[in-house]
């Protein structure tokens, strides 16, 4: 039997992100708790056996609390509790548990190295060459990879999303948005034949990747593996991969590794001694505590290092503090300054911080690169998710206003345009067809789905970063669940079949994401090129605007572009500057290398609820 030797600390660990360290020779575990008495670790030589030995941990002066076990464990477990205020807590897996267990409920003892796929080493980032050629595309692992005509093997698990890399290539998108993927608590790794389905942010262990996702939960080599494997293929194909992260809250207060090892020290609490709530979850991290920040820190810097992941989609980011996302952003930066940050600019309801330090949207500017979804374009384009209205492109001219700022990144609160995510849905509320099946009543289908390409044009030629959510190129529909995050595959999946049936809305997606890529104009990068490049010219039709970006020379390869957008049911007469015209885009087709002709005149007609793309070469 393994004989352990229980040595004094000699190095003073200060790193969060070591809590564990192997080495054939020894073993070293380090956690951080300002407020226990006595902490102690727990070894298993299984995940399923009672603990074969107790090590009592060491505090040093900055709070950590150390041991080294001489020998070699590998492929065991371990679990760590603090004794305070006269009782244990409960048993965890430490705050930075990087290999567990079935369910995250012991971490595992394992060489990160036999995780690494063949060629691993040489996986590296798709080129990057400008951040204003992203085209960010959301999605869900399930979602992508559970429907019987996907033609996927590995159904929703990390290698079938690994089989999908093609077809997000041949979309023509730089980056793919996969929700929550670390371990998180609605899922019964246990019992993964019951098929139940939920998005993932209820987060238990920030730093392992989610053993549902895995062909083998019981094995946490093979989890971390698959993950990468997912990441190298998606590289291998071109698309860069975003990570969806929740640090603003966890799947429960007490029962998690941040309120068991330090209890209420990484939340914020109310004055009765509450759980404060911003997250609408039943509770709310505290980024502006010290070892919180540190924590958030170094959690996507070990993503980004580990498993190459090549941007963060903070959800919830308005309870963060803005201090917290600056100095994520300058440590992301020395690794390697193309990974992308950005989230959502609100809370739930209120965080118990003063506002105006939280990371809202209309703070963006105050956080240099990261950025933040745009409700401001979302609502104005197809109405806002709380009411049944419709939105300028499905009829309403209310909102055209709303569209231009849209348009031109609404530089009152973004810093740089690339800082406004334009989108019009993600996996939050409805999806695009829904929504405008719930406004747009009596209209038949085939005019809906003239107003969802409307709709989605205006995301792709506007100045800040282009956001779909996935699915919405193949008409896929969510039956009108809004918030269906634990919905069942049926309702969830996308329709992989629809890709034959609606293939004229799909092209119209694949050839106006490239229009966009081939055009630095729809992309100028800066709130100055944007000033001195972009006109809105006038029109009496109030469902009509008129988006001219012009002299362009040595910027784009054409001159001039003009975009005509009508948003009314019927036909609008617009005059544009005379030229000789190739047409990119007109009454929902789309060709980005031939066009679908030329016109050499200054009087347009746009069709109804259409968009029609003009080129000056």
């Amino acid at each position: 039997m393994l004989s352990l030797i229980l040595l004094s600390c000699t190095a003073k660990q200060t790193r969060l992100e070591n809590e564990c360290v192997y080495s054939p020779r020894q073993t070293e575990f380090a956690f951080w708790s300002n407020s226990a008495e006595q902490m102690e670790v727990q070894l298993y030589e299984d995940a399923q056996q009672d603990a074969y030995r107790t090590i009592p941990l060491t505090k040093t002066e900055n709070d950590f609390w150390q041991a080294t076990v001489k020998g070699d464990l590998l492929g065991q477990y371990y679990t760590v509790r603090s004794f305070q205020n006269g009782k244990w807590s409960a048993e965890s897996p430490g705050i930075f548990a990087k290999a567990v267990s079935v369910n995250g409920a012991r971490a595992a003892i394992i060489d990160m190295r036999e995780t690494d796929p063949d060629g691993w080493t040489n996986d590296s980032r798709p080129a990057m060459p400008d951040e204003t050629d992203i085209v960010v595309y959301e999605t869900h692992i399930r979602d992508f990879t559970m429907s019987p005509h996907s033609g996927v093997e590995h159904k929703g698990k990390f290698l079938g999303m690994a089989e999908c890399a093609d077809y997000l290539s041949e979309l023509g998108v730089t980056h793919v948005q996969i929700l929550p993927f670390f371990d998180y608590g609605s899922i019964d790794e246990t019992k993964l034949a019951k098929n139940r389905y939920n998005w993932g942010y209820d987060p238990v262990n920030y730093n392992a990747p989610e053993g549902g996702y895995s062909s083998d939960p019981y094995n946490p080599v093979v989890r971390i593996r698959e993950a990468k494997e997912m990441i190298q293929a998606l590289h291998a194909a071109g698309i860069r991969v975003i990570m969806d992260v929740v640090y603003n809250h966890t799947y429960n207060a007490e029962g998690c590794a941040l309120g068991r090892v330090v209890p209420y020290y990484f939340y914020r609490m109310n004055e009765d001694g509450t759980y404060a709530n911003g997250s609408g979850c039943g509770n709310e991290t505290a980024s502006d505590h010290e070892m919180m920040r540190r924590f958030m820190v170094a959690s996507v810097c070990y993503w980004a290092k580990e498993y190459h992941i090549d941007g963060f989609r903070f959800d919830l980011m308005g309870i963060h503090d803005q201090e917290t996302m600056r100095q994520i952003r300058a440590a992301l930066d020395e690794i390697d300054p193309t990974i992308l940050t950005y989230g959502e600019g609100w809370a739930a309801m209120s965080p118990a911080y003063p506002y105006e330090e939280l990371a809202m949207k209309q703070w963006t500017y105050k956080m240099p690169r990261v950025g933040a979804f745009s409700d401001d374009i979302r609502n104005a384009l197809i109405g806002s998710p709380f009411d049944h209205e419709r939105g300028f492109a499905s009829g309403n001219p209310a909102s055209a206003k709303d569209v231009m700022r849209g348009l031109i990144a609404c530089p009152e609160w973004s810093g740089e345009p690339m800082q406004h995510v334009s989108y019009i849905t993600c996996h939050d509320n409805f999806c695009l067809r829904d929504r405008i099946d719930i406004s747009a009543t009596g209209e038949t289908e085939q005019t809906k789905i003239r107003m969802s390409k409307l709709a989605q044009t205006a995301v792709l030629v506007s100045q800040g970063m282009s956001f779909i959510y996935g699915g919405e190129e193949l008409y896929r529909t969510k039956q009108g669940i809004d918030n269906s995050f634990e919905s069942p595959d049926s309702i969830n999946i996308i329709p992989w079949e629809n890709k034959n049936q609606y293939n004229d809305l799909y092209a119209y997606y694949r050839e106006m994401i490239a229009i966009r890529r081939a055009h630095k104009g729809f992309r100028l990068g800066s709130k100055e090129a944007v000033k001195e490049h972009v006109e809105f010219l006038d029109t009496d039709n109030e469902h009509l605007i008129i988006y001219a970006i012009k002299d362009l020379e040595g910027i784009d390869s054409a001159k001039t572009l003009i975009v005509l957008l009508n948003g009314g049911s019927q036909p609008a007469e617009a005059e544009v500057p005379e030229a000789d015209y190739t047409v990119l885009a007109h009454d929902g087709q789309a060709n980005n290398k031939a066009g679908l002709g030329r016109i050499q005149t200054g009087h347009i007609v746009v069709e109804p609820y259409s968009a029609t793309i003009l080129a000056e070469y």
